[in-house]
């Protein structure tokens, strides 16, 4: 199964922005902090910045938030970077002679359905100011 790192690469962008204003800001320092190629940090920044998470200027690796990290959930940046935004996918091959197979898909779309709500209110609870505390809190513990 091929996991997206999309939400957490997202969220590592704008962390790493708000937390480090004063280093290089280019796709390539926060490339490599990723881990990434810098054209997938690239890309996400074009999706953050469409949602009005981020802004930028043409030519200058200054790339800022573009709301304050209190006013940014989870939620948003989710929406902005995943591109189905369901957490869980139902598998559209089943045997429809098959009595499970016939009629499962709808009956998990349902289930599905809950959970990706339960999940959205979550993630709308939790602000960027949330994560990024917790990165400076283990980094002070890591010190």
């Amino acid at each position: 199964m091929k996991y997206s790192y999309r939400l957490s690469d997202g969220v590592h962008i704008l962390a790493y922005i708000s937390i480090a204003p004063t280093v290089s800001l280019s796709s390539t320092s926060i490339a490599a902090s990723i881990e990434a190629n810098p054209s997938v940090v690239r890309k996400l920044m074009v999706e953050l910045k469409k949602a009005g998470l981020l802004t930028t200027k043409n030519g200058s690796a200054e790339p800022r938030l573009a709301r304050s990290a209190d006013d940014i959930t989870l939620l948003d940046v989710y929406r902005a970077v995943e591109a189905s935004q369901s957490i869980l996918h139902v598998d559209p091959r089943t045997n429809m002679q098959c009595p499970v197979g016939a009629n499962i898909q709808e009956t998990l779309n349902g289930v599905y359905d809950r959970v990706q709500q339960a999940a959205e209110q979550e993630m709308q609870a939790i602000t960027l100011t949330e994560i990024i505390d917790g990165i400076q809190e283990r980094r002070r513990q890591s010190l």
